[in-house]
This record gives C-alpha cells, structure tokens and sequence, in this order.
C-alpha cells in the first residue's frame, strides 16, 4: 500500500497524524508522480476529521523547507506579517495591504506573504500591484526593498514551488465544495520567516487551532484574530464593525480575550465602512484615504491593526499607545510619501 493510501486510511479512521508522517506526506503531495485523486482523497480525509495544531504546524515545517528562502534573515527577529487566512467571504477591503505601508512608515519592517484573489475579487498582490509595487520582486531586490522602504511583499506563487503539484487534488476538491490544509498553510509559510505575526482567522473556531500552530512553530510574538460580526458571520481581520475574538502567541501567549473597539477608545463601525471591491474600486478606497475621505470605521480599522502590530513587535506598551500615531502616519502624508517612494523604487532598474 502507497504511503499517501496508508495515510489516508489511517485519517479515515479518525487517528491523528504525528511525528515523522508529516515529511513523507508532504513529499508525495508535492511530486507530480502522484495522482491527483490520490492526494486529494488524503487532504478531504485530513479535513473531515479536522486538522489539529500539531498537524497544521507539521506541514507547515514540511512545507517551508520547500519554500525558496529570499535571505532576509537580517531582518526576521523583529519583522511582523500581517495577513489572513482569506476564506470568510465577507467582501471586505484589503486592510493589510494599507497597513503593512502605515508600518513601514512607522519604522516596522513587514514581510508581506501573498497572492491574487482567490476566494476574494481583489488579493494583497492584486491590490499592491495596481499601487505600482511589483509583486514579483527577486531576492535580492526584496532585500534592498527592506532596507530602502521598509517592506518587502514575498508572491506567494514564486516562493512556493511546491504547491504547483498540489494545484490539481485542490481544484478537485473544490469543485466539490471541499477546502483543504493549503487553505491554511499560507499564512504561517512566509519564506522570510518574519518572528511576529497578526494572523486574521476566517473562522472564529479555528482561532485557537491556528494560534497553537503559531505556537509550535516558535513565533516570537502574535496574535491570530477574528472578527465577528454576527452569529455564523466574521471576517479574517481585527475591526472595528466586531468583537474581536483572539489568541496570542509566544511572547503574548497569556493573550485569550474578546476585544472590542471601544476597550481602545475607538468607535464602533457599520460594516458597510470596510467593504472592499474588485481592483479599481480598492484603488479608488486607498485614494479616499490618503486623501482624508475614507470611510471613518475603515481609517479606524487599519488604525487598530496598526497599533495592534507595534504591539506585538514590543515597540509600544499598550495597543492604545500606537492609535495616535497610526492614525497621523495614514492621515498626515507619511503613508503617501511611502506609497511614492515604493512606486520610484519599483519603477527603477534594479542590478
């Protein structure tokens, strides 16, 4: 019987994955020799019994050291990610995209990891690319993109090979309605390996599951959150339209709470203030904001995740700390002169 049967079988049985499976696993997922069928059996198995923490990180490990390192470890230990495991079909606007500018403003560096709208109409990448930022940056450039504006965004396509083999058992799963673990995995596989995280959950039960992955893959400091916004309906973000359903990781592993706008002097929003598009109507939103007219509850929004990262990354004491100053750096002009800076750089040969 074939490992990846084997496996299978045992999933069906409702035992869970442990130790050294997780390598041999993940090495026929990734092979173009196996048939999609097969693997595909394996991933809805592992899905209907439900994927605990250690399962999750155990992939992960398997899968970052597939991952194409960009060698920017000079600037890991106090990196954040900001980003979300996508799938909560709410519509909202791709508020990480604007914070990781507010940050590096800041004086944060971010490691942005990536992709195209898949379960929205307008991704990280899709967005930052239509900015005038390219996303599909060599090493190298990413290096100097770190050290001359701040931020670095790693297209998760170019820096995860592996997953070309897995596209197929994917789409076969869901044509049938099925997710799988890769709709996980994305999150927690940046290639920079930044040390911090604020990682958006689609759903409020996996919060915990997600931040004990988190947590078994050494993280010096996170938050993974969800907002909730009404009975069976939340969003992969931290806002001010919800209660805020989080855990914490490493450093802030005491962190198991229910954050609400107003515990951070902030007012609450109508949802209708944080809801996105497709690519030109995003455009449009970034426009509003840095112009002054964004909608009050969406400026409030990038604020609090702004604020929440310096916290993480240890560079305020208290959330409340960074609201002022987020909301200076979006408001003020900072973030525009970021956004050009980012344009004139990715607008220039690079040797």
């Amino acid at each position: 019987m074939h490992v990846l049967t084997a496996l299978t079988k045992q999933l069906k049985a409702k035992a869970d994955l442990s130790g050294d499976q997780f390598e041999p696993a993940a090495e026929r997922l990734a092979s173009p020799e196996i048939p999609d069928r097969e693997k595909a059996a394996f991933l809805l198995a592992l899905s209907q019994k439900g994927e605990t923490a250690s399962e999750i990180a155990g992939f992960a490990r398997a899968f970052r050291t597939r991952s194409v390192n960009p060698g920017v470890e000079e600037w890991a230990g106090h990196a954040v990610d900001i980003v979300g495991t996508g799938g909560d079909h709410a519509g909202g606007f791709n508020i990480s995209s604007v914070v990781i500018l507010v940050l590096a403003a800041a004086g944060v560096p971010v490691m942005k990891h990536g992709n195209r709208g898949v379960t929205s109409r307008c991704g990280s990448a899709d967005l930052l690319s239509g900015l005038g930022i390219a996303i599909d940056s060599t090493p190298a450039r990413s290096r100097e993109a770190l050290r001359q504006l701040g931020f670095a965004f790693f297209f998760a396509p170019a820096y995860q090979p592996a997953f070309k083999a897995i596209a197929g058992a994917r789409k076969l799963l869901a044509a049938d309605g099925h997710r799988s673990i890769f709709n996980l995995l994305g999150p927690l596989l940046n290639p920079g390996r930044p040390a911090n995280i604020l990682l958006g959950v689609f759903a409020e039960a996996w919060v915990p599951r997600l931040a004990g992955a988190l947590e078994e893959l050494g993280l010096a400091a996170g938050i993974a959150g969800h907002g909730r916004l009404a009975p069976g309906r939340g969003i992969d973000e931290l806002t001010t339209a919800s209660a805020n359903r989080v855990v914490g990781v490493g450093r802030l592993k005491h962190i198991d709470a229910e954050w609400t706008p107003e515990d951070f002097g902030l007012s609450r929003a109508p949802f209708s203030d944080l809801q996105g598009g497709d690519l030109a109507m995003n455009l449009a939103i970034v426009d509003s904001l840095l112009a002054g007219d964004g909608p009050p509850g969406l400026v409030d929004t990038i604020v609090f995740n702004c604020a929440t990262a310096m916290w993480i990354c240890g560079r305020i004491v208290k959330i409340e700390d960074g609201i002022a100053t987020a909301r200076e750096l979006l408001l003020g002009g900072a973030v525009r002169q970021k956004l050009e800076d980012a344009r004139q750089f990715y607008g220039t040969d690079f040797q």
